[in-house]
């Protein structure tokens, strides 16, 4: 497997079917799907995986809101992975996001806002890994 970016397309957004359409944007933007599944998180499972933010003061919410239905979790393969994706996806905030991205085009607000992609090789190997088993990627 070359150079690897996680994500997760968020709840508001496989609630509004726009599951297809983000994936393709995906896809028509190089990038190869190596590993793919919809789950719904369990709060505990939520908490463990965003356990770097628990101090925050936005954590139970997020919490709540990443438990709240199903997501769609993916690993993909492109080279510069992170830094393409960073960029394909657009600023945290989708009215910051440049026209084109993901989340100008699909997020709803700074807290629901669409997906997520990692920031980091580190931070990508570490997410890939707490979703996905070696037997789940091609």
């Amino acid at each position: 497997m070359g150079n690897i970016t996680f994500t997760m397309i968020k709840p508001e957004a496989v609630e509004a079917g726009n599951t297809g359409a983000i994936l393709k944007r995906i896809e028509e933007s190089g990038f190869r799907i190596v590993a793919m599944k919809k789950v719904h998180l369990s709060e505990e499972k939520a908490g463990k995986f965003y356990e770097v933010h628990k101090e925050r003061p936005f954590y139970s919410e997020l919490i709540e809101y990443m438990s709240g239905g199903p997501i769609i979790v993916a690993i993909l393969e492109k080279e510069n992975a992170v830094s393409d994706f960073r960029t394909l996806i657009g600023a945290t905030n989708p009215e910051d996001a440049a026209n084109g991205t993901i989340r100008k085009e699909f997020a709803t607000s700074l807290a629901m806002n669409a997906i997520h992609g990692s920031d980091s090789d580190e931070n990508a190997k570490i997410e890939a890994d707490f979703h996905f088993s070696n037997q789940e990627r091609f």
